[in-house]
């Protein structure tokens, strides 16, 4: 991946729509390795219409996935320009929204992180966790009254 052009032919700009379809489309599910359907094939969920797909697709046909792919290559020097920060807190009060379909919700030890006092550690202004069930990376737009609503309780505190 480090080598520019090799992840950019994995990613194609004649690929795009099938490939916007897997990334908003996708989800953590016990079925998710295998056996499902191609994006293409899938009916889209009712918060994502065809327009939108078609909109990021033609945007990544024009310019291609070199944009996103650089944020992932560039991590370790991300690592190194963040390193004074390594160890602040947030302090302002927060409260955290993620879908329980969400995959980076489902990486390893994430969940211990979050609900077992890591999270809270190094984000001391945590009001609460919120899980959505039914939604995914795109939780905001997947599940937006419900979401508004969990923001809209958080702020009316202050």
């Amino acid at each position: 991946m480090q080598e520019p052009g090799v992840a950019e032919k994995e990613f194609s700009p004649a690929n795009a729509r099938y490939l916007m379809k897997q990334i908003l489309c996708n989800r953590f599910t016990s079925s998710a390795v295998g056996g499902e359907k191609p994006a293409d094939e899938e009916p889209l969920p009712p918060w994502l219409t065809e327009e939108d797909v078609g909109h990021f697709a033609s945007e990544f046909e024009r310019t291609g996935f070199t944009g996103p792919i650089n944020y992932y290559r560039n991590m370790d020097r991300n690592w190194e320009l963040a390193a004074p920060w390594a160890d602040a807190k947030v302090e302002v009060p927060t409260r955290f929204i993620v879908g329980d379909g969400d995959l980076t919700y489902h990486y390893s030890g994430i969940q211990d992180y979050i609900h077992k006092g890591g999270f809270q550690a190094d984000v001391p202004g945590l009001d609460s966790v919120v899980v959505i069930p039914g939604a995914g990376h795109f939780v905001q737009q997947e599940k937006a009254d419900e979401v508004s609503q969990h923001i809209y309780d958080f702020i009316s505190k202050f």
